[in-house]
C-alpha cells in the first residue's frame, strides 16, 4: 500500500508543479504515518461512539450556525492565493492562506511557501501584495504566518475558534484553491482527532487537493478551527488539518525574519555559484543540493563556479551522491556559460565523458562511456578531472577510467551538472593546480592489508567482477553437490554478513575515538578565552554525523561575524556590538527556540542550528557566544540557570550591572529580578547566588552531551548513549553518576571488559554515594 501512496502523491505533485513534500506534507510525517492514518481512518473512531439516531442524518449544527452560502460569502473575502516560485522565477506551486491580522498577517502552511522561495500573495479582489517578512513559522507543525503590506487597507480578518472544543461529528467547511481552482468551497464533518508522530491533527471527511493546503477549515459559525495540511493518498474523501490553537501559539511568540533574509536560507552564495538552466539548487550542511529537472534537454541543469578557472594543466574534483542511479550528476568544465561544455559524471552506474556543443540532442556527443568496479552505487563517489594541454583524464575514487584527446573546447568555466529528475548532493568541490587531499579517504586503492588478512578475505569471498564464463563454471561444479552446495553458499553469505557487520562496527568505534581525541585536544591545555567553543560543539555534532565538514561551518560563522562587523562603527563599544549581534540573529535572521519539536536531536547539533535557525537554549547560546567572541565583545559568558540556559553580559567591572539574554526567547534582555521570576516559574525553587555562576566551555559541551542522552532516552531511539558518556567521562573523569551509567550500559550491551573497567574504578575511588558491596558483587560475577 505504501507504493500506492507514493505513486498517488507523485501524480498529484506533477499535476500542480508541487514537490512530493508540498503535495502531501511529508516533512515530519513519513509515508508510513500517512498509511497508518489512512488505515485507522477506515476503521471505527478511536473511542466507542453511541449509535446515531435515525433522525440524525446530518452533521451537528450549532444554534447560531450560518448557512454555508452566507459563511462562504463572508469568509472568501479573507482567503488569499499564495504562489511560491522557483529560482528561475517561474511559478512552482500554489496554495491558500487567510488573513489573521488587519495589519497584513496571513496564515498558511509552511510547505506552501517553500523554504527560501520567492512568494506572491494575491487577495480576494485579485490584487497582489508584496510580502515583507515571514512573521512566524514552525516546520514541525507545518505552519507559517506571512506579513504583507496592506497599503493602508484594513484587511478582513477571519476569527479564530477553539479547536480543543470542536466536537467530533461537527460540520465544517474548507476553503482554498484545489488544483489551481481558486476560491473553492467544500463541506464535510470532523471525523476524529488523530495523532501522527506526536502531532494531534483534525481528521476531516473532506476531499483535499493540492492548492487547498494552507486554507482555513471553518466551523458553521465561521470561525477558523484548523489549517488544511494533508490529504490521504488512498481515498479522496479524507484529509487532515492542523488545529488552530497551534497557530495561536505561533502568533503569540513569533520568530520574524525579513524576506530578503528568508530567501537566503539555504540559498547558494552568489559570490560562489551561478545556476544555469533551472533546477532547484540549494546549500546546506556544507553541501550543494539539487533537485527538479532542468530546462536543458535531458533535464540538464548546471551550477557554474564563480571562481576564476586556472590555466591548464589543472584539476577539478567533487564528491557526489545520487539518489537515483538511472539519472546523472557530476562535473562540468570548458563551459561558455551557455550551452557548450564538457561533462564527466556517473549515469546508470557507468562513467560518462560527454561534450555539449549546443542546446539540442543533436549537438551532444558521448566521447566515452565505461563501467568501473571502482564506482559505488548509492554512495559518495570522488570524481576528478585532470585537464592537461592536450588530453583529459577522468578518475573515479582514485582510479583512471577515461582518457580523451578531445580538444574542441579549450577554455571555459567549471562547475556542477545534473540531468533528468535525479536528486544529487555535492560536497568538497575544488579546482586548482594543487588540490588539497580532503577527499582522499574515498579511494579504490586503500593501504595494503597484512598478507594473512588479505588471503583470508580472498578465500572467503567471490570476486563480484568475475565474468559469466567463470561464474558458469563455478555453478556447474557446485551443482554436483546439490543441496549441500546451496547450504554451503548460504553459510558463507552469513559469515560475510557477520564480517561486514564487524567491520562497520569497528569503523564506527574508530570514528568515535577520533572525535573523542579531537574534542579532548580542543578543550584541554588552553586558557578558557582561547578555547574554541564552536569547534568543540561541531565535534559533538560530528560524533553522530561523520560527514560534517567542520571547516565549512567555521567559515560560515566567520562570514556571519564579518557581516555584523561591516555595519558597525570601528569605535563602537561592547553594548553597541551586542545590540548589533542580537538584531542580526533574532530580528533579521529569525533564530528562535524550538518549542514545538524541542526533543529533536537536530536541536543539539550546532551545525543544524545554523542551517535551520532553530535550537535549544544551550546550542543557541553557543552560536551567540561564538559570534560575540569573534566580534571582540568582552564579558559575554554562558549562564546555566536552572531550567534554562541563557547568556550573561557584564559590560564593566561591576557585576551588578549585568544583563541576561534569553536567546531561546528571541534575544530578550532580562534583569536579575526577571531572571529570578523565570527560575521560580520553571523550577518552583527560590533564587540562589550560585545560579549566576558563569559556565565554563567544558561544562557547556557536557550539557549538550547530556541533552543528547536525554533525547535518546525520551525518544526511545536505537542510538546507544554510551558514546556520549565516553565523551562526558573524558571531560569529567570524576563523575560517579556517569561512571555508573556507563557501566550499566556496557553490561547490557555485552561489553564485559568495559563494565569491569568502570566497576573497578568505582571500587578504587570508594565514592560514598555508591553501594560498594553491590558493585563488588557485580565485579566478582564478571
Amino acid at each position: 500500500m505504501s507504493n500506492r501512496i507514493a505513486v498517488t502523491c507523485r501524480i498529484i505533485a506533477r499535476g500542480t508543479r508541487l514537490s512530493l513534500r508540498g503535495a502531501c506534507w511529508l516533512g515530519r510525517l513519513g509515508l508510513a504515518s500517512l498509511l497508518l492514518a489512512t488505515a485507522q481512518a477506515q476503521k471505527t473512531a478511536a473511542s466507542p461512539q453511541p449509535k446515531p439516531s435515525r433522525k440524525a442524518a446530518s452533521p451537528a449544527v450549532a444554534a447560531d450556525a450560518k448557512s454555508v452560502e452566507a459563511l462562504t460569502a463572508t469568509a472568501l473575502r479573507s482567503v488569499v492565493v499564495i504562489t511560491h516560485h522557483g529560482r528561475d522565477g517561474k511559478e512552482d506551486g500554489v496554495g491558500a492562506g487567510f488573513v489573521v491580522g488587519t495589519n497584513g498577517l496571513i496564515a498558511t502552511s509552511f510547505h506552501v511557501i517553500g523554504e527560501s522561495r520567492p512568494i506572491t500573495v494575491r487577495l480576494a479582489d485579485g490584487r497582489s501584495r508584496p510580502v515583507l517578512a515571514i512573521h512566524a513559522w514552525d516546520r514541525h507543525f507545518d505552519l507559517a504566518v506571512l506579513r504583507i503590506d496592506p497599503e493602508g487597507e484594513v484587511l478582513p480578518v477571519l476569527p479564530l475558534g477553539d479547536s480543543d472544543a470542536l466536537k467530533q461529528g461537527a460540520g465544517v467547511i474548507a476553503l482554498g484553491n484545489p488544483v489551481g481552482l481558486e476560491h473553492s468551497v467544500v463541506q464535510g464533518v470532523l471525523s476524529a482527532r488523530r495523532e501522527l508522530e506526536g502531532v494531534t491533527m483534525l481528521q476531516v471527511a473532506i476531499p483535499i487537493e493540492p492548492g487547498n493546503s494552507g486554507g482555513p477549515l471553518l466551523d458553521l459559525r465561521g470561525r477558523v478551527q484548523g489549517i488544511l495540511t494533508l490529504k490521504s493518498a488512498m481515498t479522496p474523501n479524507l484529509g487532515f488539518a492542523m488545529p488552530v490553537n497551534l497557530l495561536k501559539s505561533l502568533l503569540e511568540q513569533p520568530n520574524p525574519v525579513t524576506l530578503n533574509r528568508w530567501l537566503a536560507i539555504g540559498a547558494l552564495n552568489p559570490k560562489e555559484w551561478s545556476p544555469l538552466f533551472g533546477g532547484v539548487w540549494s546549500q546546506k550542511a556544507g553541501r550543494v543540493l539539487v533537485e527538479g529537472a532542468g530546462q536543458g534537454f535531458g533535464g540538464r541543469a548546471l551550477c557554474l563556479s564563480q571562481q576564476e578557472t586556472p590555466a591548464r594543466p589543472f584539476d577539478l574534483s567533487v564528491l557526489v551522491r545520487l539518489d537515483d542511479e538511472s539519472g546523472a550528476a557530476g562535473l562540468v568544465f570548458g563551459s561558455d556559460g551557455h550551452d557548450q561544455h564538457y561533462g564527466f559524471y556517473p549515469s546508470a552506474g557507468q562513467l560518462r565523458l560527454t561534450r555539449f556543443d549546443g542546446p539540442t540532442v543533436y549537438t551532444w556527443t558521448i566521447l566515452k562511456q565505461v563501467p568501473s568496479p571502482a564506482y559505488r552505487r548509492g554512495d559518495w563517489n570522488h570524481l576528478r578531472v585532470r585537464l592537461e594541454p592536450d588530453r583529459i583524464l577522468c578518475y573515479v575514487n582514485g582510479q583512471l577510467v577515461i582518457e580523451s584527446e578531445d580538444g574542441t573546447l579549450k577554455e571555459g568555466r567549471v562547475g556542477l551538472a545534473k540531468f533528468r529528475d535525479t536528486r544529487a548532493e555535492f560536497r568538497d568541490f575544488q579546482a586548482g593546480t594543487n588540490l588539497l587531499p580532503r577527499a582522499a579517504f574515498i579511494t579504490s586503492s586503500p593501504a595494503p592489508l597484512p598478507e594473512p588478512l588479505r588471503r583470508s578475505i580472498e578465500e572467503a569471498s567471490t570476486d563480484p567482477a568475475a565474468g559469466r564464463t567463470e561464474e558458469a563454471a563455478l555453478l556447474a561444479e557446485l551443482q554436483k553437490g546439490g543441496n549441500a552446495s546451496r547450504e554451503a553458499l548460504n553459510q558463507h553469505a552469513r559469515q560475510l554478513e557477520l564480517r561486514a557487520h564487524q567491520a562497520r562496527r569497528l569503523a564506527l568505534l574508530l570514528h568515535h575515538r577520533t572525535v573523542l581525541a579531537e574534542l579532548t585536544r580542543v578543550l584541554e591545555g588552553k586558557e578558557e578565552s582561547r578555547t574554541d567553543l564552536f569547534h568543540a560543539a561541531l565535534l559533538v555534532a560530528r560524533l553522530d554525523n561523520p560527514d560534517l565538514e567542520i571547516d565549512l561551518y567555521q567559515d560560515q560563522l566567520s562570514g556571519m561575524a564579518e557581516e555584523i562587523r561591516a555595519r558597525l562603527d570601528p569605535k563602537s563599544d561592547g553594548a553597541a556590538r551586542l545590540k548589533a549581534l542580537r538584531d542580526y540573529l533574532f530580528a533579521e535572521n529569525g533564530y528562535h527556540g524550538s518549542r514545538s519539536d524541542y526533543y529533536n536531536r537536530a536541536n543539539s547539533y550546532v551545525n543544524e542550528v545554523i542551517d535551520d535557525r532553530e535550537g535549544l537554549p544551550i546550542t543557541l547560546s553557543v552560536v551567540f557566544l561564538a559570534l560575540a567572541e569573534r566580534l571582540g565583545i568582552q564579558g559575554v559568558t554562558g549562564l546555566p540557570l536552572p531550567g534554562q540556559f541563557m547568556v550573561r553580559y557584564v559590560p564593566g567591572p561591576d557585576p551588578g550591572h549585568d544583563q541576561i539574554i534569553d536567546v531561546f526567547g528571541g534575544g530578550q534582555i532580562l534583569t536579575r529580578e526577571a531572571a529570578q521570576d523565570r527560575i521560580q516559574q520553571v523550577t518552583g525553587e527560590g533564587f540562589r547566588d550560585s545560579d549566576y555562576r558563569s559556565a565554563t566551555k567544558r561544562e557547556i559541551i557536557v550539557r549538550i552531551l547530556r541533552n543528547l542522552i536525554s533525547v535518546a532516552e525520551r525518544k526511545e531511539l536505537n542510538a546507544d548513549p554510551t558514546r556520549y558518556l565516553d565523551l562526558i567521562l573524558a571531560l569529567t573523569p570524576d563523575s560517579v553518576g556517569d561512571r555508573l551509567s556507563r557501566a550499566r550500559l556496557r553490561l547490557q550491551g555485552g561489553d564485559i571488559p568495559g563494565a569491569k573497567e568502570d566497576f573497578k574504578w568505582l571500587l578504587d575511588q570508594q565514592p560514598a554515594s555508591v553501594d560498594l558491596e553491590r558493585i563488588a558483587e557485580l565485579y566478582r560475577s564478571l
